[in-house]
């Protein structure tokens, strides 16, 4: 079986937190939006999230197997694991249609607050993930992504988020350009 990460498990180095060692493969799915919102209280920061509906959003396939299912299960608490459509996703190598692909979504989130803001060290990991695929992935990543106009906390010298991985600081200069590229887009009314 597969999951379907659209977030921090992009990174490879944040998955490896997880337990899980195997090779990702980039993928898209049709249908499902990504957004920036909290899960629930006990999350101190407000993570990605995605629901179905309109829109597309791109991430990795993992391959798992039922204990690392239970360990992702673990890690994503709060979020609904719902099994995808295939003929939603969009690969560049072929999957095999009879295996489960899961997603972790969150119906009726909240938005981002002053109190659990986005954390700069979440989206530098995952930004990081995206650009170990590569720089139009990580575009990508960030047009397809609501919300970035909410409260955006900077905690690079004293990270809040736990699973904080793999983000070299050659990442840096190229994570902030694209972040300034979207908030500067959000800043000239085209909040979504």
């Amino acid at each position: 079986m597969y999951i379907f990460g659209y977030g921090s498990l992009i990174n490879h180095a944040s998955r490896l937190l997880t337990g899980q060692a195997k090779e990702a493969q980039p993928a898209t799915v049709h249908g499902l939006q990504r957004h920036w919102g909290k899960v629930d209280s006990a999350y101190h920061i407000s993570p990605l999230v995605a629901a179905l509906g309109d829109g597309v959003c791109n991430g990795v396939l993992v391959r798992v197997d039922e204990n690392a299912l239970r360990q992702f299960d673990h890690r994503e608490r709060g979020y609904r694991r719902i099994e995808l459509d295939p003929t939603q996703l969009e690969t560049h190598q072929p999957i095999a249609l009879d295996i489960p692909v899961w997603v972790y979504t969150k119906d009726n989130h909240e938005p981002p607050c002053h109190i659990q803001p986005i954390m700069q060290t979440y989206v530098d990991t995952v930004l990081a993930g995206c650009l170990s695929i590569s720089s139009s992935f990580a575009k990508t990543f960030v047009e397809t992504t609501l919300g970035w106009h909410h409260p955006l906390e900077n905690d690079r010298h004293q990270p809040k988020y736990g699973n904080h991985a793999g983000v070299d600081d050659d990442h840096l200069a190229h994570i902030d350009q694209l972040l300034a590229q979207v908030r500067t887009k959000y800043s000239h009314g085209k909040t979504q």
